[in-house]
């Protein structure tokens, strides 16, 4: 998947796309990247209504590709490398969000296939 990255663009339409490719994870903006490894406070959330404009700090146009071997820290990686924004994944486990923090060395697939068996409800 390809996503279109300039200063016009919803955080929220970001997050659709993703969300459609990934159904059980999900990508937060923040105020300004994590650190490798670490977590993101929740107060530097990015509203989901805010252009990309109003949290990033390198303004580039382009697309980043996104695929499904791609390891969270890349793609994390990635979006603050080239665009100057902050994201977290996060996967979800039942009915709540986790950070991915210590497994974000998984790929995208497998986080997202581990999100799908934690949101299951157990068969009676």
């Amino acid at each position: 998947m390809k996503i279109t990255i300039n200063d016009n663009r919803k955080i929220s339409a970001i997050q659709e796309e993703f969300n459609t490719e990934f159904p059980y994870l999900k990508i937060e903006f923040f105020t300004k990247p994590n650190k490798q490894g670490g977590s993101s406070p929740k107060k530097i959330i990015k509203h989901a209504s805010k252009t990309l404009g109003e949290c990033r700090t390198i303004h580039n146009k382009g697309h980043i590709t996104i695929n499904p071997k791609m390891t969270v820290v890349d793609l994390e990686q990635r979006f603050g490398d080239v665009y100057g924004l902050g994201v977290q994944v996060f996967r979800k486990s039942g009915k709540i969000w986790l950070e991915t923090t210590v497994t974000d060395g998984w790929t995208l697939e497998e986080q997202n296939s581990q999100g799908e068996s934690l949101s299951k409800a157990p068969v009676s």
